[in-house]
């Protein structure tokens, strides 16, 4: 199971749609999707700024990540950008690994 934080920014409509039905109803909305596809919600903060919510999801697999990303964006009332998050143990095996890298110009 991967770990993913979206970054979702309304559009005009969905900012009028969240108005109408209100932040816990998308919330239920993205957890039930998100069950339906094999995956759960950890947690879903809404925020202003530049972002206008940030999700923290579990889902099976970057596949699955990327055709949710399809159809939220492709739907038009938000945009998201997904980024994977990797754990300190995670980190710590890339960290073991050797790679073998040179620099431009060295």
């Amino acid at each position: 199971m991967g770990k993913y934080m979206v970054k979702v920014s309304y559009s005009v409509e969905g900012a009028q749609g969240l108005i109408e039905e209100g932040g816990s109803s998308r919330k239920a909305t993205v957890a039930k999707m998100l069950e339906q596809m094999g995956g759960s919600l950890e947690s879903f903060y809404y925020c202003f700024g530049e972002d206008d919510a940030y999700v923290i999801v579990d889902v099976p697999d970057s596949v699955t990540a990327v055709a949710l990303s399809l159809a939220v964006n492709a739907a038009g009332g938000a945009g998201m950008a997904t980024i994977p998050l990797i754990t300190a143990e995670e980190m710590d095996e890339a960290c073991r690994k050797s790679v073998s890298y040179r620099p431009p110009g060295e």
